[in-house]
C-alpha cells in the first residue's frame, strides 16, 4: 500500500480487532503459475502469543497455492464507503474520496494435521453459529468427511501493513457531518461505517 503516516497503524491489536469485526480474507500466494487467490473465513487464534491467524481452505486449493516455505499475503478489508465532499464543512480541497480500513499481513504459512484442522473448523463453526437461534456444530459422525476434503492453515503474521482512513485529516465538525450524513438514509448510507468514524473521533479527543 501507498505509505501514509496519519492513517497507518502499527498496533497488532488493530489488525486483531479487524480480523474479529471482519472474519473473511483473502488469500494471495506467489507460486511458478503466477499469483493466485482465494476467499476463506478467518479467525484469529487467541492462544498465539503474537499475531496469528487460523483458516482453511478447500481441495484443490491447497495444490493451487503451493504450501510451503514462501511467505503469503492475507489481505483483511474492514468496513469502507464512498465519502461525498458536499457532506464537508469548510474544506479548501473539496475532493470526493473514499474511507475505508484494510490490513496486508504477510507469513510463511504451517499446514495443519488433521486433527488441528478438524479442531480449527470446529472453532470457525462456533464462532458464527453461537449467534444463531439454534447452532449447529460440527460433530465427527458427520463431519469427518467433509474435514477431510480441507486443509488447515496457522499463519502466524510476520509483518503487515494497515491503514485505517477515516477521515481523520478533516477538522472535527466535517467529521460530524460525515458521520451523519453515513447514519442518515441516502445512496451512500453505511451506520456501520460511521460507528467505526464515531470510534476513532471519540479516541482522537
Amino acid at each position: 500500500m501507498r505509505p501514509n503516516r496519519l492513517f497507518e497503524s502499527t498496533d497488532p491489536d488493530v489488525v486483531r480487532d479487524l480480523i474479529r469485526r471482519n472474519p473473511w480474507g483473502t488469500l494471495v500466494s506467489s507460486t511458478a503459475n503466477g499469483l493466485v487467490a482465494s476467499h476463506y473465513p478467518i479467525l484469529n487464534d487467541e492462544d498465539a502469543p503474537d499475531l496469528t491467524v487460523l483458516t482453511h481452505v478447500g481441495q484443490p486449493d491447497d495444490q493451487i497455492h503451493d504450501f510451503g516455505d514462501r511467505e503469503m499475503l492475507l489481505i483483511v478489508q474492514g468496513r469502507h464507503g464512498y465519502i461525498s465532499p458536499s457532506w464537508y464543512v469548510d474544506e479548501p480541497m473539496p475532493v470526493p474520496t473514499w474511507n475505508f480500513s484494510v490490513a496486508h499481513c504477510y507469513g510463511v504459512p504451517q499446514v495443519l494435521g488433521a486433527d488441528e484442522n478438524y479442531e480449527v473448523l470446529s472453532r470457525l463453526v462456533e464462532h458464527f453459529e453461537r449467534h444463531v437461534d439454534e447452532p449447529v456444530l460440527l460433530e465427527r459422525a458427520w463431519a469427518d468427511p467433509i474435514a477431510q476434503r480441507t486443509v488447515g492453515i496457522r499463519l502466524p503474521i510476520t509483518r503487515f501493513e494497515c491503514k485505517v482512513k477515516l477521515s481523520q485529516n478533516k477538522n472535527d465538525e466535517t467529521r460530524r457531518r460525515v458521520i451523519e450524513a453515513l447514519r442518515a438514509p441516502g445512496p451512500y448510507s453505511d451506520p456501520e461505517l460511521a460507528e467505526e468514524m464515531e470510534r476513532e473521533l471519540r479516541a482522537a479527543t
